[in-house]
């Protein structure tokens, strides 16, 4: 039975941070069907930092509850040039983190990732043998990571997610969806983010057509459907989970979800 990965990013941007609420709420989410949680490098208060202590802090205390596979942000708008973002994939415990596929709009916000940005953070993750996940915001950005990958060859597998519903970036649309889709490499792994989610067939529709990644959590959407809102993560988990059941399919476990990426617990 094929599996589709459920990567939880539990962290509404700018809202403070407790270690161990989050661990729990985490050991929680890997319980109902997550498999990889998604963190940015942020202080207690929830703002971004280039000290990685408090993220090392939180990943530490989710690992001693459960077996999550690792994903640091190398991403998020700030002020912090591209070797303070990257600042993340010095915890040693980091199995994959974001590799962000280009400049875009974010919100009212110019969201810089140039190309030298993408060949630093590119080489950052490949020379620690962590997997990338290209977070691409329009199409082009596909054809940005394949003019670098000329320059510096990606390892196998190739992971994009693609992102929606972030004003200025592509909308959840079927259309806009199938239209991305179409040109994503053959050869890569591919996933979708849904910023803004108050409801769950934009997801079923990327599931269907073969996503191999589905990111859901606070920091995306905090919607459990069009009229009322999760409490905690696992919640969230809990539905995604049973959207992907129904459609004849399982969620991934952590150990799973490392057989699909090919990765290596660190």
């Amino acid at each position: 039975m094929k599996k589709v990965i459920i990567s939880l990013a539990p962290i509404q941007a700018g809202t403070p941070v407790n270690a161990d609420r989050l661990a729990e709420d985490v050991k929680e989410s890997v319980k109902a069907g997550a498999a990889m949680c998604h963190l940015h490098c942020r202080k207690p208060d929830g703002s971004l930092t280039p000290d990685i202590s408090y993220m090392t802090e939180c990943f530490e205390k989710i690992l001693e509850k459960t077996d999550v596979v690792v994903q640091a942000s190398t991403g998020g708008v700030s002020d912090m040039n591209i070797r303070e973002r990257c600042n993340p994939l010095e915890y040693e415990k980091v199995e994959s983190a974001s590799l962000n596929g280009g400049t875009t709009n974010l919100g009212e916000s110019v969201y810089i990732n140039t190309f030298d940005d993408i060949r630093y953070c590119a080489d950052a993750v490949y020379r620690r043998g962590i997997l990338p996940e290209t977070e691409v915001f329009d199409i082009g950005m596909l054809n940005n990571m394949a003019l670098v990958e000329r320059e510096q060859p990606f390892a196998e597998p190739i992971l994009y997610n693609l992102v929606f519903g972030h004003k200025g970036g592509m909308q959840p649309t079927i259309e806009a969806l199938t239209a991305f889709r179409s040109f994503v490499p053959k050869r890569a792994l591919w996933g979708v983010t849904h910023f803004g989610r108050d409801n769950w067939t934009f997801l079923a529709a990327a599931i269907a057509m073969g996503a191999t990644v589905v990111r859901v959590g606070f920091e995306d959407s905090d919607y459990l459907d069009e009229n009322s809102r999760a409490k905690y993560n696992y919640q969230v988990v809990e539905k995604a989970a049973a959207l992907i059941r129904a459609m004849g399919l399982e969620p991934a476990t952590p150990r799973e979800a490392r057989d699909i990426l090919k990765l290596k617990k660190r």
